[in-house]
């Protein structure tokens, strides 16, 4: 059993600094860099994609980055989890081992699937998971026609499956955020997946990690000023020792900075209840956290209490609900908001003259109420861009709607740039789907190659 692990984070969703990842396995040493890409909406375009050519479906960003630093990884045997295989891992292990046969190197990759239940969805209704709106109990029924993706959360067991089978890469679909942090730790330290306390820390340290830079500076609400360096950011890294103690650092020649009040603020992020932070591997107690600084970008989290798994997996469905588009204008001083405000009525009354289909109208004035709303002083602006969109189900109401922005120009109040970007065009709404479905229901497939 090694006496301590490094956990290095390289990404936060897909999308996050690319050098990230390369900084972690190069500034320093790790044992491990996880990489989160997924969220909720990026399944539904994974699996647009898909649809569109099977052999996509994965975060495309992961196959460059790998060609950079898998030989690296090999030759300091850092070991890579990520959920970057999206609806597609298999087609995401392909890529990944033409990149290694380009290089000329050999390595394992491991592949979790099986979370992927899009096709399956009528055969489970029937065999008795509902998987009604956990929000809402609404009933699946309402929107099964419009189901475009369908993938449930699995937890750190089968990656660690990976990992005991030799995988130096481990790539998942839909596995929870703190999953790929927590298997490590079960899989170096020997530690039983019902060891809830210990299932919980890995879970938390998993829970700092998944935001990337949020833990180390970046975002941070109460003293951004204080972040040193931060053009050249460093991500978090989580040292675990095999007693359940975990410390958060990073590289010491990289900016930003870890401390207990930064560390704090990622944990208040989305936890919901925090004496029941619930995941397919425990039920963590957030309220048992306890942490101190014991040494410059060193924050000790220690005392973390959990409990038993439920008999469930979370699962995420997307599916689409009607069109959306969007629109700005800008105006100048003098009078800027007041013009900004005519413009707002001018165009809403001609939407109504012409008689437009809409679930939603909604104007924002950014620089004076997108942020703080109905809250916002009455104050003089030097300038002021508003900002609308329509959303609705019928297709031509929504296109109608960006043909009556650029007349508002010269037939309303005085405007400045005119509107940038062109005819807004109607984009597909992708909106969400939260549903439970028994463990015994669904199982999750572990493949070496």
């Amino acid at each position: 059993m090694k006496q301590k692990i490094r956990i290095a984070s390289g990404q936060g969703f897909w999308g996050d600094l690319l050098t990230a990842p390369i900084d972690q396995v190069t500034k320093g040493q790790v044992d491990y860099l996880v990489m989160d890409y997924l969220a909720e909406v990026t399944m539904s375009i994974l699996q647009k994609q898909k649809l569109k050519d099977p052999k996509l479906g994965y975060a495309k960003d992961l196959i460059p980055l790998l060609e950079t630093i898998l030989p690296i990884c090999i030759e300091k045997n850092i070991k890579v989890v990520t959920n970057g295989g999206g609806v597609n891992p298999i087609a995401c292990k392909d890529a990944i081992l033409s990149v290694a046969q380009k290089l000329g190197v050999n390595v394992k990759v491991g592949v979790v699937a099986g979370d992927d239940i899009l096709e399956q969805i009528d055969t489970l209704v029937a065999n008795g998971n509902e998987l009604k709106n956990m929000e809402t109990s609404e009933s699946l029924s309402n929107v099964r026609p419009k189901i475009s993706s369908a993938n449930v959360y699995f937890g750190a067991a089968p990656i660690v499956e990976a990992l005991k089978q030799g995988a130096q890469i481990v790539i998942t679909g839909r596995t929870t955020d703190t999953g790929i942090t927590l298997a490590p730790m079960i899989y170096e330290f020997g530690w039983s997946l019902d060891d809830w306390d210990k299932m919980a820390v890995g879970t938390i340290a998993g829970h700092i990690l998944e935001c990337g830079a949020q833990s180390s500076g970046g975002n941070f609400s109460a003293d951004w000023e204080s972040v040193p360096d931060m053009a050249n950011i460093g991500f978090p890294i989580a040292e675990a020792y095999p007693n359940g103690e975990i410390i958060i650092t990073k590289h010491e020649t990289l900016g930003g900075k870890v401390t207990r009040q930064i560390v704090t603020e990622q944990l208040l992020y989305e936890i919901g209840n925090p004496k029941e932070y619930i995941t397919p591997d425990c039920v963590a107690d957030f309220t048992s956290i306890q942490l101190e600084e014991v040494g410059a970008n060193r924050v000790k989290m220690f005392g973390v209490k959990g409990k038993p798994a439920t008999e469930f997996f979370k699962v995420s469905m997307a599916y689409l609900d009607g069109f959306v588009a969007f629109s700005t204008l800008t105006y100048a001083w003098p009078d800027a908001l007041k013009k900004a405000q005519k413009a707002d009525e001018i165009l809403r009354a001609r939407l109504k003259n012409l008689g437009l289909e809409f679930e939603e109208v909604r104007t924002e004035f950014l620089g004076y109420n997108s942020c703080h709303g109905s809250l916002s002083p009455n104050v003089e602006l030097n300038e002021v861009v508003m900002r609308i969109g329509v959303r609705g189900k019928d297709y031509k109401s929504v296109e109608r709607f960006g043909k009556e922005i650029a007349p508002l120009i010269l037939t309303g109040p005085p405007s400045v740039t005119g509107f940038a970007g062109g005819r807004p065009k109607p984009s597909e709404v992708i909106a969400y789907w939260p549903a439970l479905i028994r463990k015994a229901a669904v199982n999750p497939k572990v493949l070496v190659f």
